[in-house]
């Protein structure tokens, strides 16, 4: 039974409402989302408020807010980001556009250990940021509990009213003590012991059955990835295995020999798996399209198409069969799924064909609540083999996204010839080339800076990364040349299509990459590793390879994996070998501000 004692987190659109949902329910405590628009005595029946972050401004019109004497309630307040923004302003504080935005990793200083929220933290602590407004004025009866170099109002408190503002992220992993803080809050409520993935398994499985009820049957789409095979053992587990079926549509933008990997894999676990072979039409569709948001809308109504053809040819009518998807709840909330979400990437299951069908209660998202850590655990309870379970994320539309197909003039190169870095001595350029990114929860379209190979020290290189994209918003996202010390010449710009000569390059390049991973044990260390062909090399007619290896938990966040240099030589070695590849970079990019895929 879900207890009484549960804490809601007011959804104002960040990309993090679930996120924080998530940790709290790790922590063991029960929590809902709320929108910022329920009437007071909603709120009234939780024993405690977390208010999320979120892309809008506390201070421009029309921005989210929340009933009048919300602030009024005796039960824990923690107001998060723009939350933490919304309750100092509420209460009479200022808040204002801040000089130095900050994305990424700072140093929260703890000046009162006493406060009920600081227990148990470093006087020293890492925490994540992710804002362009500021504090600069607390209301009376607050106390400044923490701050970061930039951030003075980083952790206030109103100790007995039980009110937090805290600017940093505590949520995301990469806040290294952000657990002992919202476990001080779950305690502060009174609140825990109420949720676990177990009994999520249990609620699912007769929410499937009342969902899809006998004489309907479920048709999956299967990528062969973790999350949609979980997808797959659950409603088998919850309908039985003949009622569900699964499709592969082979969109030609798979991995090398991924199909047959697939079949001869799932086959294993009793996948009943019809493949579909689209590749010809996604070619075709594709060929000349570069706009990111673009080719994932092409993407998902193809996928729809061939799923349509399959359904019609294998004699499965849509009175009893029901469309199936392993959505997770990143796709969604990245895809401005809720109120005030601001759209990053449009997800290949969240185009507006499939939404249609979600409000028709014609698509079927077990696993749609969930984060990546959390469908791992579920897979585990569920039998799936290990090895499956630690498959590194390939997103849905595979390589189509890897591939950042060119206009044919290349984008402006901007000149920052003024972007001088604080005692380094690396060398900066710009690349020709635009990639997608997150900044203050906005989606950003912006350029990527290259340094020089001037040092080893990743720590540098990372100081570096975090520097351009704080103090400059026209760049989300930087990487290095390993190997090239100084830059000779200008970048050459070659016109690259989404077409099977340039997908079976990448297949390539991709195969190499994640051979050598495993070949050195270093594929369970890495989360995900994106292999992306970019259309600009170090002479005519070739390309470059941007290599992307993450760490994370749960995809809202993630930081650059600091690679042995000794396999990152031999990765480049062996991928300059290719004769169209003639430039290896490195992604030094958090999460803020990059996105994991390049698009």
């Amino acid at each position: 039974m879900k207890s009484d004692k549960k804490i809601a987190v007011v959804d104002f659109g960040g990309q993090y409402a679930h996120l924080i949902a998530s940790r709290i329910r790790r922590l063991g405590a029960y929590t809902e989302i709320l929108s910022n628009e329920e009437p007071l005595s909603v709120y009234a029946s939780y024993a405690g408020i977390i208010l999320s972050g979120g892309p809008s401004s506390v201070y421009e019109k029309g921005a989210p807010l929340l009933p009048d004497g919300f602030f009024n309630t005796s039960v824990p307040i923690l107001g998060i980001c723009y939350g933490h923004q919304l309750l100092m302003k509420a209460l009479g504080g200022e808040v204002v556009s801040s000089n130095s935005k900050e994305y990424g990793p700072a140093i929260l200083e703890i000046q009162n250990p006493d406060s009920l929220l600081s227990k148990s933290l470093s006087p020293k602590t890492k925490v994540w940021m992710s804002h362009g407004d500021e504090v600069v004025r607390m209301p009376d009866g607050f106390q400044i509990v923490a701050s970061s170099d930039n951030c003075r109002y980083a952790f206030v408190s109103n100790e007995s009213k039980k009110q937090f503002g805290i600017q940093f992220h505590p949520e995301v992993t990469h806040s290294e003590e952000g657990e002992v803080l919202l476990r001080n809050f779950v305690n502060l409520c009174n609140a825990g012991s109420s949720w676990s993935i177990s009994q999520f398994l249990e609620e699912q499985i007769s929410e499937l059955q009342k969902k899809v009820p006998l004489g309907k049957n479920v048709f999956l789409l299967v990528s062969g990835g973790v999350d949609s095979s979980v997808a797959y053992l659950l409603l088998a587990k919850a309908l039985g295995k003949d009622r569900v079926k699964g499709l592969l549509v082979d969109t030609g933008f798979m991995r090398k020999n991924e199909v047959k990997d697939l079949i001869d894999n799932l086959h294993h676990v009793g996948f009943d798996l019809t493949i579909w072979d689209e590749s010809q039409i996604f070619y075709k569709h594709l060929e000349s399209e570069f706009e990111p948001e673009k080719k994932r809308r092409i993407v998902g109504d193809l996928f729809l198409e061939a799923q349509s053809k399959a359904t019609d040819s294998l004699g499965l009518d849509s009175e009893h069969w029901l469309l199936g998807q392993g959505t997770i709840y990143p796709d969604t909330i990245e895809s401005g799924g809720t109120k005030h979400s601001h759209k990053i990437k449009t997800h290949h299951n969240r185009v507006p064909q499939i939404e249609k069908l979600i409000q028709e209660g014609k698509i079927i998202e077990p696993i749609a609540d969930l984060y990546k850590d959390e469908v791992r655990e579920l897979g585990r309870l569920l039998g799936l083999p290990e090895r499956w379970i630690e498959r590194h994320p390939f997103p849905g539309p595979g390589l189509v996204v890897r591939m950042i197909a060119s206009p044919e003039t290349k984008p402006p190169v901007l000149d920052f010839s003024d972007l001088s870095l604080s005692g380094k001595k690396a060398t900066v350029k710009i690349l020709p080339i635009l990639s997608v990114g997150v900044q203050g929860d906005q989606r950003s379209y912006a350029h990527c800076a290259v340094l020089n190979d001037f040092t080893t020290n990743w720590k540098e290189l990372d100081e570096c990364a975090v520097e351009i994209t704080n103090f400059k918003k026209e760049i989300n996202r930087v990487v290095f040349a390993p190997g090239i010390q100084t830059f000779s010449g200008a970048f050459h710009y070659t016109k690259l299509t989404l077409d099977k000569e340039h997908s079976d390059i990448l297949r390539e390049a991709d195969a190499i990459v994640n051979r050598i991973l495993y070949e050195e044990s270093i594929h369970t260390s890495i989360w995900q590793m994106p292999v992306v062909l970019v259309p600009v090399g170090l002479r005519e007619n070739s390309y470059g390879v941007v290599l992307r290896p993450v760490e994370s938990t749960e995809a809202m966040t993630a930081n650059f994996y600091e690679m042995d240099r000794k396999i990152l030589e031999r990765i480049t070695k062996e991928l300059l070998v290719l004769p169209q590849i003639s430039l290896v970079l490195y992604d030094l990019t958090h999460k803020p501000p990059g996105t994991i895929e390049w698009e």
